[in-house]
């Protein structure tokens, strides 16, 4: 299966589209990279995800050049100001959810996102914002719901979380799941026992601070997550 990337540029962002080839369009998944930006190991997810039958958006939220590593003084220097500014946040998700329904690849009356860490939080802010996804999936996501009222959540959501995350404890985690309830959405959380943040990200080896890959978690979020697109779309 012939597998192909193209840079999108648009409105000073640099997003990423991810594609099988395929005679009709297919749905299309917003991908939300973590703290860092976008980089080689979204964009090697997003091919996973796409040999699935998909085509795949990795979304720039920060702007195109702005991108941090793990080594910075800050690497949350770009994630800073849009954790800062909810409104602003949502606003780039939706806008990125418009850059995802535009590819010639993708049907644009089906769509859902996922992403990684701060990404996680991106796809659970797309959904609060009462964006038109079917669905979202939240990979060691941050939980904190934004100050201001939600719109009606119409997307079913996915949450994959390290049961042992030092960013999402469990009262972080119940919250989220009282929110969601209260406000009638279709969800369901996948905690994972011994396992920290950032668990999908093979350069993280952190367990001092909590934060460390999990092969187990891992492969089991991916699984869950393409049983969960699997029962959106068909």
């Amino acid at each position: 299966m012939a597998i192909t990337r193209r840079i999108i540029l648009h409105d000073g962002f640099e997003s990423v589209g991810v594609a099988a080839a395929a005679a009709a369009p297919a749905p299309g998944i917003l991908l939300f990279p973590n703290i860092l930006g976008t980089k080689e190991a979204d964009f090697a997810y997003a091919e996973k995800v796409a040999a699935l039958g998909y085509a795949v958006l990795v979304a720039d939220v920060f702007g195109q050049g702005k991108r941090t590593s793990r080594s910075d003084a800050n690497p949350g220097l770009y994630m800073d100001p849009l954790n800062a500014d909810r409104a602003l946040l949502r606003d780039r998700v939706n806008a990125a959810h418009a850059v995802l329904k535009a590819m010639p690849e993708v049907d644009a009356s089906r769509t859902a996102a996922i992403g990684f860490c701060f990404g996680g939080r991106c796809v659970l802010d797309l959904a609060r914002s009462g964006a038109d996804i079917a669905g979202g999936v939240s990979f060691h996501g941050v939980y904190q719901a934004p100050p201001f009222p939600n719109a009606t959540i119409s997307a079913k959501l996915l949450v994959c979380h390290g049961w042992d995350d030092p960013i999402a404890p469990p009262e972080a985690t119940v919250a989220l799941a009282k929110e969601l309830t209260e406000a009638g959405c279709d969800w369901q959380i996948h905690a994972y026992g011994g396992t920290g943040h950032a668990f999908t990200d093979e350069a993280v080896h952190m367990p001092e601070k909590g934060l460390a890959y999990s092969p187990e978690a891992d492969r089991r979020s991916f699984r869950s997550m393409r049983d969960f697109l699997g029962d959106l779309f068909g």
